[in-house]
């Protein structure tokens, strides 16, 4: 969700038909020592497995503080003399049980380090961190991580968290690397009696003591650490049902300001068609026991699992304007329920390969249009996506460190039209929507890197994209077709080819007439053609399905 603000402040120009490749890009950045304690799996993270989290929380709200223990039970794999766990150093760690017993720790960065006695391999164990401290506050959450303390329109606490990027750790300890989710989880919020708190998945109870309230909620499923969020305001509660064609009737509830509940059950009624696009693409919503959930918070919105930020204000689009005059939806539950999908179902293993997550989710808005308002809308809705594209940096990030600037909004944007290429690249409907049914249900409630993906797409199309991807996800800019053409009387001699330094690259483009296209395989070396009956004036490259730059080079002599 963060990188998408940028369209709000920078009006981006579509990169120009030069051919500078900046595959060494990221090879140039210098990553600190903190990074890669971050990023990287060391014995000390790889020697166990999470099953599971159970987060205790005492908010403090006037105090902007938190105090309260994670009870982490693992699985032990492999030798080691410490285990790293991750929490910020802004962070006060009060002492670490190991199966209750005390165990001595030593800090480098954000990364603790606890020593561990000598541990049976395969045995699972409980490690209890307690801990307190005033966690980083978000100067423009989401795209920064951190706490938002605020206050609604009726002067009532109103409290949330976003730490995509900045790392779950901010606030919260935990093994704070995409590769390894809990099987489950705990999360228990204890605030003031006349607020409520919201967390991901279902509560399952709450009780009251001494002017405070501890709601407990649990998450069914595996979640990255990410995703784990806590909502503190004044809320009222509402609920619906969607029937899904396949499983039955889906629990969304709905948590907003009180002031706001009118206007949300409005608003939310467009929730049953969200979910009814994506099942008829993707399947069931994945977190089926967990249920859906919209939760208002004070920042613009954020993919929490079962339990997603929404922050729109009840208006179109985003934040009433980026989609088409003609098109009525709300851009925050589209995207964040796309990432239900992408992103949650299915996470990955690096930030290196976010534009997984991204990317797809992205073009789920597109399928979304597609869904509800035709072929022909896509091409118009994809038309608004293109403009954003840049075209500086690969999408594919560096591996290991703690790395998530990609420096534009590539990964969304480029990422949507990159697949919606693949599609043309295809050129089968029918095949491409198994590919992706069957992609996401290969891959769900797995963690992924972009092999996998690309793999997946060689073996089940039984053909090799990967100088495709290499050429989409590698290199910053787009693949180049050149061409000539002269005119042979009523004819047209067209001479074409690929610029890329992606050693066998090939990829079909249609050029001609827009009433007449001719679809051409086309390599990195010249091939000529005649189209019949057809003036230079009235040639056309089909850069509307196909992601492309093109240059037009001397007439053929």
């Amino acid at each position: 969700m963060r990188i998408v603000f940028v369209i709000l402040l920078i009006s981006f120009q579509i990169a120009s038909g030069q051919d500078t490749i900046n595959i060494g890009y990221f090879q140039n950045l210098e990553f600190s020592e903190a990074d890669s304690l971050r990023g990287a799996l060391r014995l000390e993270r790889s020697c166990f497995d999470v099953k599971h989290y159970d987060l205790n929380l005492e908010v403090n709200i006037n105090n902007k503080a938190i105090n309260g223990y994670n009870i982490v039970r693992f699985e032990y794999l492999e030798e080691s003399k410490f285990l790293q766990f991750d929490l910020f150093d802004n962070m006060h760690i009060d002492e670490i049980l190991l199966d209750g017993i005390p165990c001595s720790h030593f800090r480098k960065y954000n990364a603790v380090f606890v020593e561990i006695p000598q541990l049976k391999i395969n045995q699972q164990y409980k490690l209890k961190i307690s801990y307190h401290g005033k966690p980083i506050e978000a100067a423009m959450a989401p795209w920064d991580g951190g706490f938002v303390w605020t206050k609604d329109e009726q002067n009532n606490p109103w409290v949330g968290v976003a730490c995509e990027g900045t790392g779950a750790s901010l606030w919260w300890p935990n093994k704070d690397h995409l590769s390894d989710e809990p099987d489950s989880m705990n999360i228990s919020i204890k605030v003031p009696d006349h607020l409520m708190a919201v967390s991901n998945g279902n509560l399952k109870s709450k009780d009251s003591n001494n002017g405070f309230t501890t709601y407990h909620w649990h998450v069914e499923y595996p979640i990255n650490n990410y995703n784990v969020s806590i909502n503190i305001g004044n809320y009222a509660h509402f609920s619906d049902i969607y029937h899904s064609p396949e499983k039955g009737g889906l629990a969304c509830d709905y948590y907003v300001l009180a002031y706001n509940l009118d206007k949300a059950k409005t608003h939310f009624k467009q929730v049953n068609g969200v979910l009814a696009s994506f099942e008829h693409y993707f399947g069931p919503y994945p977190f089926w026991e967990d249920g859906y959930a919209l939760i208002e918070t004070p920042y613009l919105g954020m993919e929490h699992q079962s339990g997603i930020a929404y922050g729109n204000q009840y208006k179109r689009g985003y934040l009433g304007s980026m989609i088409p005059k003609d098109m009525d939806w709300d851009y925050i539950i589209v995207h964040e329920t796309g990432h239900e999908y992408w992103g949650n179902a299915i996470s990955v293993k690096d930030h290196a390969d976010m534009w997984i997550h991204e990317g797809f989710t992205t073009y789920m808005e597109a399928l979304y249009v597609e869904y509800h308002y035709g072929r022909e809308a896509v091409d118009r809705y994809l038309g608004l996506q293109k403009q954003f594209i840049q075209n500086l940096n690969p999408m594919q990030g560096p591996k290991h460190v703690n790395f998530e600037d990609f420096g534009s909004s590539d990964i969304y944007y480029k990422g949507s039209y990159m697949l919606h290429t693949l599609r043309n690249v295809i050129n089968d409907d029918e095949a491409w929507f198994n590919l992706l049914r069957s992609l996401y249900d290969h891959f769900k409630m797995k963690v992924v890197e972009s092999s996998d993906i690309i793999g997946y797409f060689n073996d089940f199309c039984n053909k090799n994209y990967q100088s495709f991807f290499q050429q989409y996800l590698e290199l910053a800019t787009l693949p180049l077709l050149e061409y000539s053409l002269k005119q042979d009387g009523r004819n047209l001699l067209v001479k074409y080819r690929w610029k890329t330094s992606v050693t066998d690259f090939a990829m079909p483009i249609e050029i001609g007439s827009i009433d007449n296209p001719v679809r051409l395989d086309c390599t990195t070396d010249w091939s000529e053609m005649k189209l019949k009956k057809l003036s230079a004036s009235d040639f056309w490259i089909n850069d509307i399905d196909f992601l492309i730059n093109t240059h037009k080079k001397n007439p053929i002599h």
